[in-house]
């Protein structure tokens, strides 16, 4: 028996932005339309130019549901802000298609907002398909982090240069944190249109880390909630395009470190990122024997390479 509809303007906009995500999609719709006393939602799914037929027949009698077909891959960020503009709730959910919220997952999220005026975000506990908790609250990223995780000092060095996920922290317990995951991100409306919604310069990763900061640079705190519970399948469409995905968070990182940063920052990133991080992967995909994970390196890098007079230009513009 499905729960009918809630009547009148919705609590939640939930924004989900799919991209070839095939099943993984309909089990995100199925597991919010589930929750039946959650708060009243709306969703919005905006597919990216999938090919799948993963954006077909998703309409459900137990849904609020609208989906917005983008002619072609518009980024995340791009496509987020999309399906925020098509609603009005005082609260946005931006879920990612490889998620299923829990039964209580979006009432608890919500009450966080409403007990709290300087909160700003929430995140839940992302667990994986077996239960186990995915550490995957952030720091927010400095100059020297920046660079020194792209020359794997965080690994060499763990005491002198921070890792960017803050893997020691079992993330049992609710508290204030840099930066929550965009698989699960639950923001103030009025905050997200005061802040001008993710920056689009971010085709795909970061773009979170960058809300984060720019909620926290506004005077509200970002909130981990450890008692909302999100299975996350995690890379769930990402990683069948394993060369894009490393160009664009390589791309990402350098953008992030202009705006926050500065230029010679960036520019310092991009020659770790030459000199350094893509030769690694290079050769320890030749030291497994992998040609195609070689390959895929190399791809990455031309990708980045030919990439780089543009966003130069852009470096140049970030605030």
């Amino acid at each position: 028996m499905t729960a009918p509809l809630a009547q009148g303007p919705a609590e939640i906009d939930v924004v989900i932005v799919n991209w070839n995500g095939g099943a993984l999609v309909r089990a995100c719709l199925a597991s919010l339309a589930a929750a039946g006393e959650d708060p009243a939602k709306a969703v919005v799914v905006v597919d990216n130019a999938s090919v799948d037929g993963s954006a077909d027949g998703l309409e459900r009698p137990d849904l609020r549901l609208t989906v917005l077909r983008n002619p072609d891959n518009a980024g995340f960020g791009r496509a987020c802000n999309q399906g925020a503009a098509l609603g009005r709730a005082p609260a946005i959910l931006f879920l990612n298609p490889d998620t299923e919220a829990g039964p209580d997952a979006l009432r608890l999220a919500l009450a966080a907002l409403a007990q709290d005026p300087t909160v700003g975000v929430v995140g839940a506990q992302l667990v994986d398909g077996v239960g186990q908790v995915q550490r995957m609250c952030a720091r927010r990223p400095s100059a020297k982090s920046l660079i020194g995780q792209e020359l794997h000092l965080d690994r060499l060095l763990p005491g002198r240069v921070p890792t960017h996920f803050m893997t020691e922290w079992d993330h049992a317990a609710s508290g204030p944190v840099d930066q929550v995951m965009g698989a699960f991100l639950m923001i103030r409306r009025s905050l997200f249109e005061r802040l001008g919604g993710f920056d689009e310069r971010f085709h795909v990763y970061y773009e979170d880390v960058d809300l984060c900061a720019r909620v926290w640079d506004a005077g509200f705190t970002v909130r981990h909630l450890a008692e909302v519970t999100v299975r996350h399948d995690g890379q769930g469409t990402t990683r069948q395009v394993k060369a894009r995905r490393l160009f664009y968070i390589q791309r990402s990182r350098i953008l992030y470190a202009a705006k926050h940063h500065g230029f010679a920052t960036a520019l310092k990133l991009a020659g770790a990122t030459f000199a350094f991080q893509l030769p690694l992967r290079l050769g320890l995909a030749l030291l497994r024997r992998s040609p195609r994970e070689a390959g895929q390196v190399v791809h990455a890098a031309l990708l980045l390479a030919g990439a780089m007079p543009g966003l130069l230009v852009r470096l140049r513009r970030a605030p």
